[in-house]
């Protein structure tokens, strides 16, 4: 095995907001997934340290782009464009200034092999990242601008489960690595994204 890559997840913050850097080592994690996203990161230090397996782990923060349907289990971009090409408001939990680092999966596919491609990174827990905070309005409204859609914004109550303010990827530590620099603006993944879910049979445009 030359490399082994783990997928992790920004979602090992826990309850952290606002910049987040990867020597971070205090984790709240509250679900299933964060939990074994961590656990899936400890296994992958354990091999590195105690068997020399070239390991990397590359934390993603909302990945969205092509390939990714709409449904009650995805996320909120698919669902925005899905909920707008309907010409439905599109539903917020809470002010719609709580901020997320969407990152377009191109740039996010091409860190990852570039990562792979570098020896530094090797036994490294690196962040990936657009490294720009979004609003959910200001995502709202471009799916909006986007599609078309002239039915706005709905304002829901905020779930209570529902702890993170504001979130952003520190990627500085990528961008020293191997040269990240995610160049694809918000406007054009969600274009991009439009265009995909558009192109598909309408059989095809959204998951269970």
């Amino acid at each position: 095995v030359e490399r082994v890559i783990y997928a992790s997840s920004s979602c090992v913050y826990g309850h952290r907001d606002g910049d987040l850097v990867e020597t971070c080592r205090e984790f709240n994690v509250d679900t299933p997934y964060a939990i074994t996203k961590l656990l899936g990161e400890r296994y992958s230090e354990f091999f590195h340290q105690f068997h020399d397996l070239p390991t990397t782990t590359l934390r993603f923060f909302n990945s969205y782009g092509p390939g990714e349907r709409p449904g009650r289990y995805r996320n909120v971009v698919p669902n925005f464009l899905w909920l707008a090409m309907k010409g439905e408001p599109l539903p917020i939990t809470g002010t719609g200034e709580e901020t997320r680092d969407f990152t377009y999966i191109e740039d996010v596919v091409l860190g990852a092999i570039a990562s792979a491609d570098s020896d530094s990174t090797i036994g490294e827990i690196i962040n990936l990242g657009s490294g720009r905070e979004t609003s959910i309005r200001e995502l709202a409204e471009e799916v909006n601008r986007i599609t078309g859609n002239k039915a706005g914004i709905e304002l829901h109550p905020r779930r209570d489960w529902d702890l993170i303010p504001r979130r952003r990827a520190n990627i500085e530590k990528a961008n020293e690595l191997f040269g990240y620099d995610p160049a694809t603006s918000l406007s054009d993944g969600l274009r991009a994204t439009h265009d995909w879910i558009q192109g598909l049979p309408d059989n095809l445009r959204v998951t269970t």
